[in-house]
């Protein structure tokens, strides 16, 4: 009886153990929030906002930053089903469309990461002084690079993302405020002012989410 009792606990315990260990993770399909993010080669962009939309594989990009000491504002709309990107201006009313063949950049932890820890962010010494998250590492697929992420253990949430290629350098985005859910649908609808229409130039075709980015401020 006493060994029955000893294999059950450990079985148990074996289980316990199983399902507190950390498993790749989706952040919700739908958020908006803000995003910081740093380029390689001393440029800095600093998004102010952004919406997300896994469903439709859709993103909109509304930020300011500085490069060498010049300021740059943009605002960019990228439907990747569509393979279209806009580049808007509301300033000036225009808005121009290139072509997008880069594959949709999903907020979630890849099936094949490699927990690196679970670690608290601040402190574990009182209630609502940490946040616990998970760090993970891995190969990107589509070109020579690693990245490590860390993203919450409760909800998936991003909180960093920063890879590295070998074209590129460094690239971090660092994720705040984050709310769960599409306040308005119309961000991922281009303005009036847009002809949706107008034709577009292979030459300006868009292969590279990253790279997109880093266009926009040169």
């Amino acid at each position: 009886m006493k060994s029955l009792i000893s294999v059950s606990v450990c079985l148990l315990l074996a289980v316990t153990v199983v399902a507190q260990r950390p498993h790749p993770c989706k952040s919700p399909p739908l958020m908006v929030g803000g995003v910081t993010v740093m380029y390689p080669k001393g440029q800095v962009f600093a998004a102010e906002r952004f919406s997300y939309d896994a469903f439709g594989e859709r993103i909109r990009v509304r930020a300011g930053g500085v490069e060498h000491n010049k300021t740059f504002h943009v605002d960019l709309l990228m439907l990747f089903r569509e393979e279209v990107m806009y580049e808007i201006s509301h300033r000036n009313r225009t808005c121009q469309k290139k072509p997008l063949k880069a594959p949709f950049q999903a907020l979630e932890i890849p099936h094949d990461a490699t927990l690196q820890a679970q670690v608290i962010i601040g402190s574990s010494s009182g209630p609502g002084q940490g946040l616990l998250v998970n760090n993970w590492m891995g190969k990107l697929p589509a070109k020579a690079g690693d990245y490590f992420l860390t993203y919450t253990e409760f909800g998936c949430i991003p909180i960093t993302n920063l890879y590295h290629t070998t074209g590129n350098g460094y690239f971090l985005e660092s994720f705040w405020d984050i709310v769960i859910g599409i306040e308005d649908p119309q961000e991922f609808f281009p303005p009036d002012f847009c002809d949706t229409s107008a034709p577009m130039d292979d030459k300006d075709t868009v292969t590279d989410f990253f790279e997109a980015l880093l266009s926009t401020a040169n």
